[in-house]
């Protein structure tokens, strides 16, 4: 049985991923992603699963962080997790008497309505998870009266649902990722997903540009870039790419190969299936057997065979 480590404690959204990318494995809580990481790169921990964006707040920008830099870690599988939050709090609490709620500030963020309208005079104190919230408004004595987090962290805790469902948007979706040490990359399925980080070589003009073409002009079809600074000073920064396609496709392959040869280092991520099962519109000239036929044309002109 494997084990991977995760976000905790128990009860947060990522072991609700877990859960799903791999039930029967063993689960290992980590207190922050950079210690779910860290496990698996020390190998205390098979893999891990952690955050990577949100549809309503964007980028976990600590996950992108941590894939960018220390020990590499290849992406082998993602999933996409509706977000409901509830309002969970201790047996025989009632809604009109809650004075101070505790939960992560994102959660703040998603159900800020639900609280201006349900909770006008509450008090609402962040924490370090939604799990962690809930965790501490089951200990007896605890100052908070309620936490908002996921349904899962009131059956780890023993808390009652006040109510279900009160994120301000109902279609609210999390990308989790499971990562592992090196090794072989997951088949290509044809519909699949690839990610990279890449550092510039040097700050000029259209030098983004320069990386974006090497995508276009092979028909690679980007669905994610995200800039981050590489803490070398105001201005410099890398590159974190998600786009369509496995790195055994000869378009992704000569994409890949074209921005190593522009940039100062391109850290592969991985090619996994992509979780909503969507195909890409390949367009005419950038299939493999177009490659491959480029390939053959043009040993042959070099040999003379024209």
């Amino acid at each position: 049985m494997s084990k991977l480590a995760y976000l905790g404690p128990e009860g947060t959204f990522t072991e609700e991923a877990l859960r799903i990318l791999a039930p029967e494995a063993e689960r290992l809580p980590s207190p922050n992603v950079t210690a779910a990481l860290d496990a698996a790169r020390r190998g205390e921990a098979d893999g891990a699963v952690v955050p990577m964006e949100n549809s309503l707040e964007g980028a976990i920008t600590t996950t992108l962080d941590e894939l960018a830099r220390g020990e590499s870690l290849l992406i082998t599988a993602e999933l996409l997790l509706p977000v409901e939050f509830s309002l969970l709090a201790r047996p025989d609490t009632e809604i009109g008497h809650i004075k101070r709620v505790f939960t992560h500030p994102a959660a703040i963020t998603q159900c800020r309505n639900f609280i201006a309208r349900e909770l006008p005079d509450a008090v609402v104190v962040a924490a370090p998870s939604t799990a962690a919230a809930a965790q501490e408004v089951a200990l007896p004595g605890s100052p908070y009266d309620a936490a908002i987090a996921a349904r899962i962290a009131g059956e780890h805790y023993g808390l009652v649902e006040l109510a279900a469902r009160i994120g301000d948007r109902t279609d609210t979706v999390t990308r989790f990722v499971q990562v592992s040490r090196p090794g072989p990359l997951p088949e290509p399925t044809g519909a699949d997903r690839t990610s990279l980080v890449v550092f510039l070589a040097d700050d000029h003009p259209g030098a983004l540009l320069e990386m974006l073409t090497e995508f276009s002009v092979r028909g690679v079809n980007l669905s994610r870039i995200e800039s981050r600074p590489t803490g070398d000073g105001i201005g410099r920064y890398f590159f974190h790419f998600d786009f369509e396609g496995h790195v055994a496709d000869a378009r992704v392959g000569e994409a890949i190969s074209g921005l190593h040869r522009i940039s100062a280092e391109v850290r592969f991520l991985g090619s996994y299936p992509r979780a909503d099962g969507l195909f890409p519109q390949i367009k005419h000239g950038t299939n493999d057997d177009d490659f491959s036929g480029a390939a053959s044309w043009l040993s042959r002109v070099r040999t003379g065979q024209v």
